[in-house]
């Protein structure tokens, strides 16, 4: 896992985050041979704002996974953030992307402080990912049933999982 943690006060911020994303969406083999890869849409069509609001007051909904390009011209933390489906606005990131073929996943998310982004190569190899997914399994959480079935069923059809070592 690799991450980095921007403070809200850094000078040229979006720029920081822009670049520290690249080079760990590189470094973490994110993009395919045409910089491809997967972008999580709250809802299908709902921001990232919308979505929060709504993880917040129980009317949660699966969110949507879809195939985008990374253009040469690409501006992720700040118009692409400030267009509400991958952040709150320009500096504040909230999104989850993940390798085509599911090796990698990278995530941002908006702090009190700064801004959190990581990459989990192998996430389904993870041992704090796995447990993270046991936990949802167990939790009886009723806003998030879908889920926790869901998390269910892939755990099940693992050959082994974090429990039972």
């Amino acid at each position: 896992m690799a991450y980095f943690l921007p403070w809200y006060d850094t000078p040229r911020l979006v720029e920081r985050l822009n670049a520290d994303w690249y080079d760990l969406a590189v470094s973490s083999g994110l993009f395919d041979h045409q910089r491809e890869f997967l972008v999580q849409l709250p809802q299908g069509t709902r921001s990232h704002r919308a979505a929060l609001q709504h993880l917040h007051s129980g009317n949660a909904a699966p969110a949507l996974w879809t195939r985008v390009r990374l253009l040469k011209r690409w501006d992720i933390m700040g118009r692409g953030a400030a267009s509400a489906f991958l952040g709150v606005h320009a500096g504040h990131p909230g999104f989850a992307m993940m390798a085509l073929d599911g090796s990698t996943f990278v995530c941002a998310s908006t702090g009190e402080s700064g801004i959190d982004v990581l990459a989990v190569r192998r996430p389904d190899r993870s041992e704090n990912v796995l447990r993270h997914l046991e936990w949802i399994a167990r939790h009886d959480d009723p806003y998030n049933r879908e889920l926790k079935q869901r998390v269910a069923v892939w755990l099940a059809g693992r050959p082994e999982t974090i429990s039972g070592r």
